[in-house]
């Protein structure tokens, strides 16, 4: 670049310091693992197969199909299945997010606002286009009082949305922060029109179990309430080629069944009534499972190690009392 160009970029940035480039991804640091146009993530395999059943559990029970509310309980799955962010990270590289339902990100240089730019293919699983309308409304009543309060929290330095044309939105944030952007990605984006309709918050006498339109790829297939829910794999879902959705998703149906407690699901489990269980109780591991079930190979019972934090399980004393 000629030193005259510099000296016009430079000015350009001083008058008009809220315009950067578009990108596909963001990150705190401003690096990112996959470069624009990749193909798909690292750990996805590019042979993985669509089809079949997982089964999988979950405890206690559920009453309600919304799960940004503060009462009542979702059933597992929902968030992850059904509804779909702004951008996704990925799961090999720290503080990184590329787009999903936004095709550019444009963090402005002063870091007090974003601009994305919707994927123009998006659409809800009822087949109607997904529209800034929709991320202005997701974004507005996840910080209004009918959401859970930890939305509300968590959503409190993003200050104001403002449609800029039929695919571009713009967030507007309180303070400079280096992970706003990255939390205003993570938004879930919800259809104004299925919500205005049903009501986002369920008052007495009303259906609190009406399948919710999502961009997932995901649809709801079978609900049986307090019991199980089954998903069905859309065979429409708009992100089907997308970079951060390729090789992933590949079960046609998906059951989450529900159990009284941890020692229920544990027989449960060694009776064949679902597929995959998180083990993180010493005795269990132990003792509990160590039937002809997995001598024979018909379970598999196996450690994955990993280098995530993953919280603290102990017994802790209180001894400020003899």
């Amino acid at each position: 670049m000629k030193q005259s160009h510099k000296i016009i970029l430079t000015i350009l940035m001083m008058l008009f310091p809220a315009v950067l480039y578009a990108a596909h991804g963001i990150s705190i640091d401003g690096n990112l693992k996959y470069p624009k146009g990749f193909e798909r993530f690292d750990y996805t395999s590019p042979v993985a197969k669509k089809g079949g059943t997982l089964v999988l559990h979950d405890l206690g029970s559920f009453d309600k199909l919304n799960p940004f509310t503060l009462k009542g309980l979702a059933p597992l799955g929902l968030e992850m299945f059904v509804f779909e962010t702004l951008a996704t990270p990925s799961l090999d590289e720290p503080f990184a997010e590329y787009g999903l339902l936004a095709k550019d990100m444009e963090l402005a240089q002063d870091k007090l606002s974003i601009i994305y730019t919707l994927d123009e293919r998006a659409k809800f699983s009822d087949g109607t286009a997904l529209t800034p309308e929709d991320v202005k409304y997701s974004l507005e009543t996840l910080k209004s009082e009918k959401a859970h309060p930890s939305y509300q929290i968590y959503l409190q330095d993003i200050v104001g949305a403002e449609i800029l044309d039929s695919k571009r939105i713009k967030f507007t944030f309180a303070r400079e922060n280096r992970e706003l952007h990255m939390i205003a990605s993570q938004i879930p984006i919800l259809s104004k029109t299925f919500y205005e309709k049903y009501g986002f918050i369920i008052e007495n006498g009303k259906d609190t179990m009406v399948p919710p339109v999502g961009t997932g790829p995901y649809v709801i297939d079978e609900i049986k309430p307090g019991k199980s829910i089954r998903y069905k794999r859309n065979k429409n879902y708009w992100g089907i080629d997308n970079p951060a959705r390729k090789g992933m998703y590949n079960f046609d149906t998906i059951m989450v069944k529900y159990f009284k407690d941890q020692i229920v699901s544990v027989e449960a489990f060694k009776a064949g009534e679902f597929d995959f269980m998180v083990i993180n109780i010493a005795k269990q591991w132990k003792r509990d499972l160590n039937s002809h079930h997995f001598k024979n190979g018909t379970l598999i019972k196996k450690r994955y190690p990993h280098k995530n934090n993953a919280g603290m399980q102990a017994f802790v004393f209180n001894t400020r009392k003899k």
